[in-house]
């Protein structure tokens, strides 16, 4: 047990790590984007919005390659393709058990499935400020249009 700790928490750390930089790339990007246009289009705030939604997604799967390249390196999976998948459903915390790690090594998928739950919580909250923003531009440039 102790041996999984010392392995799943630095890859949880190193995951948190990923997930701050990627929040961070993905937010400045949007403001210096949404900021920069005086008046945004619906096409622009639909591909704004995208963008930001596809670069933390992407940030996720980045995570899921990691915890699956960890399982090829401690042999629990034959090919990354199987630990890929196997990482997917755990991060994601469906679990489906049709794939599951050795006895010895078990405690590393609850450490993936707290770190996914977690991370795909820190997403969703960068997609909720960032449609917030949108909504608060959007409110503005109507209450401005409506002014005498």
């Amino acid at each position: 047990m102790l041996l999984n700790l010392l392995i799943g928490l630095p890859m949880t750390m190193l995951c948190l790590l990923l997930q701050a930089v990627m929040v961070a790339l993905s937010l400045r990007r949007y403001i210096d984007y949404r900021h920069g246009l005086s008046r945004p289009s619906l096409g622009s705030t639909i591909l704004t919005l995208s963008l930001v939604m596809l670069f933390m997604l992407f940030g996720n799967f980045l995570q899921m390659s990691i915890w699956a390249g960890l399982y090829v390196v401690l042999g629990e999976f034959e090919t990354f393709a199987q630990a890929l998948y196997f990482s997917g459903v755990t991060f994601s915390t469906l679990g489906y058990g049709d794939l599951v790690l050795s006895p010895p090594r078990q405690l590393l998928s609850a450490l993936e499935a707290a770190n996914g739950i977690l991370m795909f919580g820190v997403s969703t909250a960068v997609l909720t400020a960032a449609l917030g923003d949108v909504l608060k531009h959007y409110a503005q440039q109507r209450k401005t249009a409506q002014e005498p």
